[in-house]
This record gives C-alpha cells, sequence and structure tokens, in this order.
C-alpha cells in the first residue's frame, strides 16, 4: 500500500537521547577542526604489542584512548566541563567512550586514562561494551567525564561530526583508518595510513587556538607511540 509505515515507539533511552541532543544543539554554539591523523607507526607498535600477548587483543581505539588523554593532559582546556559560573579544568582525562546498544548509545568512563597501560584501557573498554549490551552498567560508570570519544571507523564512516556531550566541553569523532596518497612540503608523494578526526568544542569555553594546540599534541603523540608505554 502507498504510504505504508511501521511506527516505533520511542523507548526511554530514544527519549533521553533525543532530549540531550536537542538542548546540546541548541544551548552549545559548537565550532569543529577536521585533522588527518597519519597511524602507520602506531599500528605497527599496536602490533607488536599484540604479539607479546595475542589474547588480548589491543585495537586502534583503545590506542587512541590513550593518545587523547595524554594530549588532554597536555592541554586541560579542553579536559573540562562548563557550569553556570566557570569552566572545570579537570587534571585526570575521565574519557567517555561512546558505545552503541540496542535503541540507543552508553557512554562509560575509563576514568584517570592517562595514568593507565593500553592494555588495561582496553580490557576496560571491553567490559563496558559486554555490560552495556546487557544494560549492566551502574550510573557512577556513565556519569561524569572530562572528554568524550566517537569512533565510526569500524562501520567504514571516513569522517562524521559529533554532539557534545554535556556539560563537557569536546568530544573527537574518529573515523576509519585507510591507506591515502599523501605529499610531503616538497611535493614529494608516499602512501600512508590515514584517519580523519572531527573535534566538535563549546565556543563558550574554548577558543580555536586552544583546540588546535590539542590536536597537533595527538598527532605528535599517534606519530611516537613509544609515548603510551606505562612510565
Amino acid at each position: 500500500m502507498s504510504g505504508s509505515f511501521t511506527e516505533v515507539s520511542l523507548t526511554p533511552l530514544r527519549k533521553a537521547i533525543a532530549a540531550r541532543m536537542t538542548k546540546a544543539t541548541q544551548t552549545i554554539p559548537h565550532f569543529r577542526l577536521v585533522a588527518n591523523l597519519e597511524v602507520d607507526a602506531l599500528l605497527r607498535w599496536r602490533a607488536a604489542l599484540n604479539e607479546i600477548d595475542p589474547t588480548k587483543k589491543i585495537s586502534l581505539n583503545d590506542c587512541l584512548i590513550k593518545a587523547v588523554a595524554i594530549s588532554l593532559v597536555d592541554n586541560p582546556s579542553l579536559n573540562c566541563q562548563m557550569t553556570d559560573t566557570a569552566i572545570r579544568r579537570f587534571h585526570c582525562a575521565d574519557i567517555s567512550v561512546v558505545v552503541a546498544v540496542e535503541g540507543g548509545l552508553s557512554t562509560p568512563v575509563v576514568r584517570g586514562a592517562e595514568a593507565k597501560s593500553v592494555i588495561e584501557i582496553s580490557a576496560e573498554v571491553k567490559d563496558f561494551a559486554e555490560r552495556a549490551v546487557r544494560n549492566a552498567l551502574k550510573l557512577s560508570e556513565i556519569s561524569g567525564g572530562s572528554f568524550s570519544i566517537s569512533n565510526l571507523g569500524g562501520y567504514g564512516v571516513e569522517q562524521f561530526d559529533a554532539i557534545i556531550n554535556a556539560p563537557q566541553c569536546a568530544i573527537l569523532a574518529i573515523g576509519s583508518a585507510s591507506p591515502r596518497v599523501v605529499a610531503d612540503q616538497l611535493g614529494d608523494t608516499r602512501v600512508a595510513t590515514v584517519l580523519t578526526c572531527t573535534l566538535s568544542v563549546d565556543h563558550r569555553a574554548v577558543d580555536g587556538a586552544e583546540a588546535s594546540k590539542f590536536l597537533r599534541s595527538l598527532r605528535e603523540v599517534v606519530s611516537d607511540p613509544e609515548r603510551l608505554a606505562p612510565a
């Protein structure tokens, strides 16, 4: 029949997501910066780590969480929450990781990610993801957070924008890593594995120069993955 459709009732989770996203887009003045990261060195470092203990299966996202955490400590202006009267800049990188669940998403928090090993972060994220699917996360595990990461690279998405998870002031949207032809300053070309990330920022709390410095720091950490190793 022409014009037929299936009506899907709004679940409490979908209603909550709709309300939060609507408020965020209406009340937060977003600006966005896009950066391409070459991740070949990071992929080699990850492969070597997985060879040591193949049962751990460290993902690229696990490595990026640690790299972001290090960059946030170096750039505390991005590691913050916005209140009605002040900007709270956190001393630890408590990173909300967006996880897809039935009918919506969840944002469990990897707390103090800068002080954890990539192996510890990987185990924590796997546990969060498994329990998120069962709706078994505690409120304390999904509350707070100083910064968010949303990664759709596993779905083949090259680049996307993400909405800030208030009261946080920034979220990093990560696309897929794929071979691309890149050129250096002299015009010489080569093939590198590149991913595109988009940083959405609350302009009330953070200016463009500060956000740019964070992305520069992230690029430096990704290109020198030994910085991800425990001290």
